[in-house]
């Protein structure tokens, strides 16, 4: 399994650099076994049957992205620092430019905010932060910025828009550093509207890393090695995930997160109970235990998130799909449309 044949040609006008409005405008490709049909996200009210269970995850994505200045001597100097996940007494970080920083230096990010460098690497900072707790989520949520996809960044920066449109209306634990992006596209009239169809709601929580945007490099992609992320699957949420399946409802991750998640949670044959990192990695020839379905986004070429859903409905089956939504423009990746894949029909 080469990591080219998980590479197409994506148009860059197809790059979404702003989402929906409303979120539930989105279009929708409903891929039911072979079956290919052009909808709205909206139109989830009809498709999703009473019985269904959507297992949503409840991350929030935190103002990772945070400008500061390092004083040296009499010099100042700016630096651009994007949380990436709680270490030992801080947080370790990306800084740019990581090569002029030093350990011991102090980071300004605003009155009363810094941060020591207290550890460097080849890649990335350990910084302790001078506000723990409430007075750090505080004193974040003023400096920073929300950690926009590589992507989009490209094209433009964080405004306060994001601060919006890059959190779902059900996010409620703070650790994230990206979005659930499928989760993005349900605002509160969508959910209440598949409430009253009989459709039920599970919530996990998976801490998604700003891992979820590095390259796979390895051309043999059964050797690649996942980040890990952290992740909970409360014992009451495996038994409504469990109770669902054996009255024959089906579970319906949103987002790949989710999935991963169950997926970990389920590797013993069954859902149980989870919480610590997650390391799964998902690619063509996995088996599934616990997902009948995906609500997901469209992924970049040769990603990992390429290979999950190639897993999901087949390799040949997804060539088609993205070959069917290039040619009738939909949007890609976190700001953009999104798509139902159901496997069996």
């Amino acid at each position: 399994m080469k990591l080219s044949d998980f590479d197409f040609d994506l148009p860059e006008s197809l790059i979404a650099t702003r989402p929906a409005k409303p979120r539930s405008s989105a279009r929708l490709l409903l891929a039911e076994g072979d079956q290919i049909t052009d909808l709205r996200v909206s139109d989830l009210v009809d498709v999703f049957q009473p019985g269904d269970r959507l297992v949503l995850n409840n991350t929030k994505v935190i103002p990772a992205r945070l400008t500061g200045h390092r004083q040296r001597g009499e010099a100042r100097a700016k630096i651009e620092v994007t949380l990436l996940e709680p270490a030992d007494q801080g947080w370790r970080a990306m800084a740019k430019p990581l090569r002029k920083v030093n350990p011991g230096e102090v980071i300004e990010f605003a009155p009363g905010f810094t941060a020591e460098v207290a550890e460097k690497s080849e890649t990335d900072l350990r910084l302790v932060f001078s506000v723990a707790g409430d007075d750090f989520d505080a004193a974040l949520a003023a400096a920073g910025a929300m950690p926009l996809p590589p992507y989009i960044a490209a094209k433009r920066a964080p405004d306060a828009q994001d601060a919006e449109d890059y959190q779902t209306v059900f996010a409620r634990h703070s650790g994230a550093v990206a979005a659930p992006t499928a989760s993005l596209h349900f605002d509160a009239d969508l959910l209440t509207a598949l409430a009253a169809k009989g459709v039920s709601f599970t919530e996990v929580t998976l801490h998604v890393g700003a891992g979820t945007f590095l390259p796979v490099k390895v051309e043999d992609v059964t050797t690649h090695k996942m980040h890990a992320e952290w992740g909970q699957v409360s014992a009451h949420a495996a038994q409504e995930i469990a109770e669902t399946k054996a009255k024959g409802g089906r579970v319906i991750p949103v987002g790949t997160t989710a999935l991963r998640l169950i997926e970990t949670a389920a590797r013993a044959g069954q859902i149980a109970a989870f919480e610590g990192p997650t390391d799964i990695f998902i690619y063509p020839s996995f088996r599934f235990h616990v997902a009948d379905a995906l609500m997901t986004n469209f992924h970049l070429p040769k990603s990992t998130l390429m290979m999950l859903v190639s897993a999901l409905m087949g390799k040949e089956r997804i060539d088609r799909i993205y070959a069917h939504a290039i040619s009738n423009g939909y949007r890609f990746f976190s700001y953009g449309d999104a798509s139902l894949l159901i496997p069996k029909v």
